[in-house]
């Protein structure tokens, strides 16, 4: 959906409402688990949150309250959605002096004790999406190192017809977005702002 208005409360119930139970608009859902199919664009980053348990805890309530998402040019709601399978989520971002809203819904959840201790969830598009493919997210805990990462794995090509015109910027985009989003974790976790 594309609005010259910032998205409402109400806006976003509706156009979610609408999405919740449609299709996902690409074949290879939950691809993000083992490796992204072929014939589409994949971006894959990957940055230091520091170690130890207590970065991770704070990078798991960082998802769960889609911090990664706390951004000046593109936002996730509604914020309260539970990190469940089968809830949808929608993105928007302000570009060209319009909101383009985007529904998702949530693939899987991972969450995996051991030495390396994970806890993540990947949402796929549907159809009220400018593109097609699905997001990982993910903190990871390796406890023999002690290290914690994000990780974001994604998978996409154009389905808008302006996308697909514009589809060099939206790649901008879309790197942008990696980086932002990595920073905002970093913030979260090294400034203790997850809640």
């Amino acid at each position: 959906m594309i609005t010259p208005l910032k998205p409402t409360p109400a806006l976003i119930h509706d156009f979610l409402a609408r999405q919740r139970e449609l299709p996902f608009t690409y074949q290879a859902v939950g691809s993000t688990r083992t490796s992204p199919p072929e014939g589409h664009d994949v971006d894959h980053t990957r940055v230091s949150l520091g170690k130890g348990e207590a970065a991770f805890e704070a990078g798991r309530l960082a998802l769960q309250q889609w911090k990664q998402f706390d951004l000046d040019w593109v936002t996730a709601g509604p914020t309260d959605t539970p990190v469940e399978v089968g809830q949808p989520i929608a993105v928007w971002a302000r570009k060209f002096g319009l909101y383009w809203v985007n529904a998702c819904r949530i693939v899987y959840v991972q969450a995996e004790e051991g030495p390396l201790t994970r806890f993540g969830f990947a949402y796929g598009t549907l159809p009220g999406h400018v593109e097609a493919g699905e997001e990982r997210f993910l903190v990871e805990w390796n406890r023999q190192t002690d290290e914690v990462f994000y990780d974001i794995l994604a998978f996409s090509r154009p389905r808008h017809p302006l996308i697909r015109l514009a589809y060099p910027l939206m790649r901008r985009q879309q790197r942008r977005f990696a980086r932002d989003s990595a920073a905002a974790m970093q913030a979260v976790v090294t400034g203790g702002r997850a809640e």
